[in-house]
């Protein structure tokens, strides 16, 4: 069995390691264009603000780790071409420029998923930059101790984590977004005006609502950010403004979303049977609307890539979907999130209601005790949970996990309020504010 798997980071390194445990006689080569694997670019905020102090420490895995197991490291090779009728692919050796094919039996494509690069003027000037990769991290790293004024373009995760990274080190720091609200696809108002607040508070420019239209520059480097509204001087700027699945080379070949998302089944295979697909190069179950969707996610990504070696001879064990679960930390506030808010609810024509609690977490007679605020979004008619948010001081974002589960197994908020969850007074209270959420949706 010839098994081969373009890209080699979240899902491609979870479905090698497990496909070479399973089945040790398949004869399985990786192509991957970097000269690394593994690496988690959710960590670049934490290598940029000093959290973590070597982006080396952000890879879990390495090619020769892998090459270990007995699995064929094409390392620098950038695949260009897929048959799929003759089952073989093209590769470049990037270092070389030498042309190689290949056959497969089976292929898995864990290709991943690219920034979003708009065809803005002025977008290829010096010193503007993306935020994705190992060489990314350690460039954004080195431009940085030489910029006092920084923009950063997109309000997303990323975006947002870099801004309070910049800021920590003294920067001048900008913050851009076309939305109205930072965090919007993961946070209702209640949570995103906190959250806003408290970055204002640190002396960041938050310049929402508007687009950017053009870069200009001094001497090929990127000297001022002009947008719909306004214009900023800027010495730095880093583009967070999301990202697109790398699918062009099974274009017109199987099914895919609009946005060229590769549709997989519950068993990862694509509309060939013979080619399977994996993390932020295919959608997924959306289990909240139980339509595919595109959720670039580390999570979705190792299990997806799992359950391809899992599959990968015969149908074994099915996806069941995803959540798209995520959290963050800014400065002193832990927030957590899954499923749709009350605002997506609308563009997707679901019919939800919502309860939002504010609840200490713990007894007042306790020494210290911290206000937690939750928010619980429900279907109006069937009461099936479908989506929740928490913020608070004191990590609560457990509590997300746990509402993820609950949505999964399409739990109704009445049901909520009577889940047996324990009691300790160093913990909680008697009425996990859990429950105490879907109690007052019940009353309410």
């Amino acid at each position: 069995m010839k098994i081969i798997v373009i890209g080699c980071t979240h899902a491609g390194t979870a479905a090698v390691s497990n496909m070479k445990s399973l089945y040790p006689d398949a004869e399985i080569t990786v192509f991957e264009k970097n000269d690394n694997v593994s690496f988690l670019s959710c960590g670049i905020a934490l290598y940029v603000g000093g959290v973590v102090e070597k982006a080396e420490s952000l890879f879990y895995s390495s090619p020769e780790q892998l090459a270990e197991l007995g699995i064929t490291m094409k390392m620098n090779h950038e695949v260009i071409q897929i048959d799929r009728t003759n089952k073989t692919i093209g590769a470049r050796n990037l270092m070389t420029d030498e042309v190689i094919e290949a056959s497969y039996d089976k292929l898995v494509m864990s290709t991943g998923s690219w920034p979003v690069i708009p065809p803005i003027e002025g977008i290829r000037l010096n010193n503007i930059l993306l935020s994705k990769n190992y060489q990314h991290a350690n460039t954004i790293i080195e431009k940085a101790k030489h910029a006092n004024k920084i923009t950063v373009v997109g309000a997303g995760y990323i975006g947002i984590e870099l801004v309070e990274a910049f800021q920590h080190y003294g920067k001048d720091v900008t913050l851009i977004d076309g939305e109205e609200r930072i965090l919007n696809k993961y946070l209702d108002p209640e949570f995103t005006d906190v959250i806003e607040s408290n970055l204002s508070s640190k002396g960041i420019s938050l310049a929402l609502g508007q687009t950017v239209t053009k870069f200009e520059g001094q001497d090929g480097h990127v000297s001022k950010v002009i947008t719909t509204k306004d214009e900023y001087e800027t010495d730095l700027v880093i583009l967070c403004i999301g990202f697109k699945p790398n699918t062009e080379l099974l274009k017109g070949q199987v099914d895919m979303l609009e946005n060229g998302a590769i549709v997989v089944d519950e068993y990862m295979r694509t509309s060939d049977k013979d080619i399977f697909a994996a993390g932020d190069s295919c959608a997924i179950t959306y289990n909240p609307t139980k339509k595919p969707a595109y959720i670039p996610l580390a999570t979705n990504a190792v299990r997806m890539g799992t359950l391809v070696a899992k599959n990968i001879m015969e149908p074994t064990i099915r996806y069941m979907g995803t959540q798209g679960t995520s959290g963050i930390k800014l400065y002193n506030l832990n927030i957590a999130s899954t499923g749709v808010t009350e605002t997506s609810a609308s563009f997707l024509n679901m019919n939800v209601k919502s309860i939002t609690i504010k609840e200490n977490d713990r007894p007042e007679f306790m020494p210290d005790f911290h206000e937690v605020t939750l928010k619980v979004v429900f279907e109006e008619n069937t009461h099936r949970i479908v989506g929740a948010q928490v913020m608070s001081e004191v990590d609560v974002t457990q509590a997300v996990n746990t509402l993820s589960v609950c949505i999964q197994n399409e739990m109704t908020i009445d049901e909520l309020g009577f889940v047996d969850f324990f009691f300790q007074p160093h913990y909680n209270k008697p009425w996990n504010f859990l429950n105490q959420a879907g109690l007052q949706a019940i009353g309410s």
